[in-house]
């Protein structure tokens, strides 16, 4: 701002010099026209002899304003020489100011260019490291999501395989209770059966000891003797009741199968 307004300071002073200049060489010019009109005008109306005087009378008042004029003249290139002097040194000074002011306006723009170009670098490598560790993160959430995910796969194979094993093992523990069951039921069926067999053999030999003697082991019928009424030849010498016993059911099991056959026959016959 300041500069500028020295700069319009030293315009207005050059124009007022050109104008003092201009102004002098205007008036003589006025005062020649003025003296010219005159003198022609005194030669129209008077003699011949009076023109001369008239002409040296303008001579010397030209004379006159010249020396005005030159004075005037010199008065005006002094103050232009010192206008111009001024100006020249705001002009100096104006360029120096110029050039200090681009020159540092280049340092600013370099030091800005060199800062913008530095601060660009480390946002680019700001966000490059960003961008890496963004890029790290997501492979470790990945690699952490694909971990679980195995790590829940693994313990649902697990427990699907721990539930399949102890469904086998409660089957076969089911299985094998059942079988025991059965094994149980039959072998009480058979133990029953037999029980039954057992007295139904038993109840058969009763009834053929009652029709055979009463029941009684010394009862004799001619060649039979005993309880069962047995030849004496099969007791071999031996009537104890032991030996009756033992001799009886060997004739009859080696005969008939079962004292119950044995007895189905004695109903048939009327004896076994």
């Amino acid at each position: 701002m300041t500069f500028k307004h020295n700069f319009k300071k030293v315009l207005s002073a050059t124009a007022f010099a050109a104008a003092l200049v201009v102004a002098p060489a205007a008036n003589v010019s006025a005062a020649t026209n003025d003296a010219s009109s005159t003198q022609q005008s005194a030669t129209a109306t008077s003699q011949d002899q009076q023109a001369s005087q008239d002409q040296a009378t303008s001579q010397s008042s030209a004379a006159n304003q010249s020396s005005s004029t030159s004075t005037s003249s010199a008065t005006s290139t002094s103050t232009v020489k010192k206008v111009a002097k001024k100006t020249s040194k705001k002009k100096a000074v104006k360029k120096v100011a110029k050039k200090t002011s681009k020159k540092a306006t280049k340092k600013t723009k370099k030091t800005s260019k060199k800062a913008t170009k530095k601060t660009t670098k480390a946002a680019t490598a700001a966000v490059t490291a960003s961008a890496d560790q963004s890029q790290a993160t997501d492979q470790q959430d990945d690699a952490a999501k694909k971990a679980a995910e195995a790590a829940a796969k693994k313990a649902a194979a697990a427990k699907k395989a721990a539930a399949k094993k102890a469904a086998a093992k409660k089957a076969a523990a089911k299985k094998k209770a059942a079988a025991k069951k059965r094994a149980a039921a039959k072998k009480k069926a058979a133990a029953k059966k037999k029980a039954a067999k057992k007295s139904a053999e038993k109840a058969a030999k009763y009834w053929i000891a009652m029709r055979e003697s009463g029941g009684y082991y010394t009862a004799r019928n001619g060649s039979c003797y005993g309880r069962y009424q047995l030849l004496i030849s099969y007791l071999g010498g031996d009537l104890s009741k032991k030996n009756q016993e033992r001799t009886a059911d060997r004739y009859v099991y080696g005969r008939y199968g079962s004292w119950v056959n044995a007895k189905r026959f004695w109903l048939a016959h009327n004896w076994y």
